[in-house]
């Protein structure tokens, strides 16, 4: 029972208590006042009426006027006249006045009795009769009946406004208690809130005080956690000089780019810095790591602006830069030559370089299931052919452009359909216990579609064409709806991606949402997830975690571990879970690196108890190492492939 409502009740019954006492108190006092003023009341009038009976005892007609004035003046239960020698009723008038005021029930309750009162009435000296009274106490319970009744409502005025003015204050002193509970929601939510005004309060102001300094404690942990394993993962995976990445993750990124089905065929663009020795010997350490650096910049910004950060940017050695992107068109290997061309030649014209050309670059595709030797070795001998013709770029044959705009118009054609039909196959993934491999966790959603052969193309094939095509946000869209009817047929939790342009706005993030608001009773089994490099801004993330905790769903972030400068936003973003890509899980029990930064990430995360779930588990030697480390879920082919949504 809340504060409030024993408070409301202890002061009814304090007011019915207090309002008793009063009653029983006022009636004894007022019991024997009133008694003594009926049978003085009563006397009166019997004496008033014997000696006016005097000179008139022997007139029956003016003896019975006068009695009847005398009774019908006044509460009398009765007045008679008795002759004494015959002890015989000359006249009697009886009655029982009414008033309707007082209820019955206070009658016998308060039990007042009447007053009684004679006289002697004389002729000459001698007695003729005896006048008897009896008064009734009517008048006497009326007024103690508006006694009681004005009593009650002034006690129920009181306390009426006691109620209201405690309950004010009670909500005023105890707010910050209010703030106390929201601190512990907010820590379950994995958020971090300080109470904003301590209470004056001397008691509830430690208490506050206690509980922001912890929340202040965990929040510092919390942090040096996470800023440490930021430390560990720059110093494994990051290069110190440009804060690209390393050679150890561009090999890490490239092997799960071939050996994932899910993922598409793209380009490895190879860039070398061209003498960079000899400009070390001839312009010096520090002119030479500014042209590294300038150059990582500048393949930075081609990331961005043609691969929508898609593309993985790293350092492989010295000079040598590559990207991993996805596919590439022939229109827009050109543009994206001259461009990157035009920035190398300011290179050397600001006089950052003594060479020209400043580098050369090569660009080759690759298919899932090729081995990383044999792309790398292609890349290379691109690079050394351009190298040695002199030429800035070079790459194999390459399809014409009349073939891509082939390519672009089926595609288009073919998605279209789909999307319009919403004919997507839905697989699923089980996710398990890591510790538990019997426990399923829920499903992870995938998309395919089926040919008019009859093949099923995976996501990897025709995700990088939703994209180019600028139609992830009607995929979402249909994809979020035919999972919701799937839901329908079942009781399974389930977990759905969405890509970052479908929650980049309020108009895209309303129109995704809408399927959700018709079926909130599904909601709660569902949660959205978004991969880690379509992330948006840290408000922005938090006004979609906000709107889908109205809808009572989660979201989840997948494929992390390359931006993880994050984590320092998960405490207030409530997260359900994090996915670990599978880059970091491959080979884990033989790579001792992978170990020690899972091992971080699990520990930074478990200060805020959010779930950690590995990705692309294929060994039982893998997941062996993730169950000591203590991770929450895994999913992978070693647990099971996908399969038909209606099967697993």
């Amino acid at each position: 029972m809340s504060l409030y409502k024993q408070l409301l009740i202890g002061i009814c019954l304090f007011t019915f208590v207090i309002f008793c006492g009063n009653f029983v108190v006022t009636l004894e006092t007022s019991r024997e006042q009133y008694r003594n003023q009926l049978s003085a009341h009563a006397q009166d009038a019997a004496t008033a009426l014997g000696l006016s009976l005097t000179t008139h005892i022997d007139d029956p007609t003016m003896t019975e006027l006068m009695v009847n004035s005398i009774f019908d003046s006044g509460y009398f239960y009765r007045i008679r006249v008795v002759d004494i020698t015959t002890n015989k009723p000359i006249i009697e008038r009886n009655d029982v006045p009414q008033d309707t005021r007082v209820p019955q029930w206070f009658v016998r309750l308060v039990n007042l009795s009447p007053g009684e009162g004679d006289a002697i009435v004389m002729r000459g000296w001698s007695q003729v009769a005896r006048v008897e009274v009896v008064s009734h106490p009517m008048f006497a319970l009326a007024r103690l009946w508006d006694g009681m009744v004005a009593s009650f409502w002034w006690l129920t005025g009181c306390s009426l406004l006691f109620i209201l003015g405690v309950t004010l204050l009670l909500r005023r002193m105890l707010r910050p208690l209010n703030y106390i509970v929201g601190q512990a929601m907010a820590i379950c939510r994995r958020e971090f809130l300080n109470v904003p005004a301590l209470p004056k309060t001397p008691e509830l102001r430690r208490v506050v005080e206690a509980t922001n300094m912890m929340v202040t404690q965990l929040k510092v942990l919390f942090s040096e956690q996470a800023q440490r394993s930021e430390t560990l993962r720059k110093e494994a995976y990051s290069d110190s000089l440009t804060g690209l990445s390393n050679r150890r993750a561009f090999d890490m990124q490239l092997q799960s780019r071939l050996s994932d089905e899910e993922n598409a065929s793209g380009h490895l663009m190879l860039l070398r810095v061209q003498d960079l020795i000899g400009m070390n010997q001839r312009l010096g350490g520090a002119k030479t790591d500014q042209l590294l650096t300038s150059v990582a910049t500048i393949l930075t910004g081609l990331q961005r602006n043609y691969f929508h950060n898609e593309g993985f940017l790293s350092r492989v050695r010295g000079g040598e830069f590559a990207i991993i992107a996805p596919q590439i068109l022939p229109q827009e290997i050109e543009n994206l030559t001259q461009t990157l061309s035009t920035q190398l030649k300011a290179l050397a014209e600001t006089g950052m370089s003594d060479v020209s050309p400043v580098a050369h670059f090569a660009l080759v595709p690759f298919q899932v299931g090729d081995t990383p030797q044999a792309v790398l070795m292609q890349a290379d001998q691109a690079l050394a052919m351009a190298e040695t013709e002199m030429r800035f770029f070079a790459s194999p044959e390459t399809p014409s452009a009349s073939d891509s705009e082939a390519d672009l118009h089926s595609w288009h054609t073919r998605l279209d359909t789909v999307l319009t039909h919403e004919a997507f196959e839905l697989f699923s993934q089980p996710v398990y216990q890591c510790n538990n491999a019997h426990v399923v966790l829920h499903h992870k959603i995938l998309a395919r579609i089926r040919t008019p052969e009859g093949e099923l193309v995976p996501a990897g094939r025709f995700m990088p064409w939703i994209h180019r095509l600028d139609l992830s946000r009607r995929m979402d869209i249909v994809m979020l709806q035919q999972t919701l009817n799937e839901m329908a047929k079942s009781t399974r939790p389930l977990a759905l991606s969405i890509s970052g342009a479908s929650v980049a706005d309020d108009q895209s993030l309303n129109a995704l949402l809408q399927p959700l608001k018709n079926v909130p009773q599904l909601a709660a089994r569902l949660t959205l997830e978004l991969d880690e490099n379509e992330l948006p801004d840290a408000e922005r993330v938090n006004i979609l975690v906000s709107r889908l905790k109205d809808l009572g769903c989660r979201l989840g972030i997948q494929h992390f571990g390359g931006r993880f400068h994050l984590i320092g936003n998960l405490p207030q973003w409530g997260l359900a879970w994090i996915k670990v890509d599978g880059s970091y899980i491959r080979d884990i029990d033989s790579e001792e690196d992978k170990k020690l930064f899972i091992e971080a990430i699990y520990w930074a995360t478990r200060q805020i108890n959010l779930p950690l779930i590995a990705e692309r588990v294929e060994t039982a030697g893998e997941l062996a190492v993730l169950e000591k480390i203590g991770l929450y879920g895994a999913m992978g082919r070693y647990f099971a492939d996908a399969s038909t949504l209606g099967v697993n």
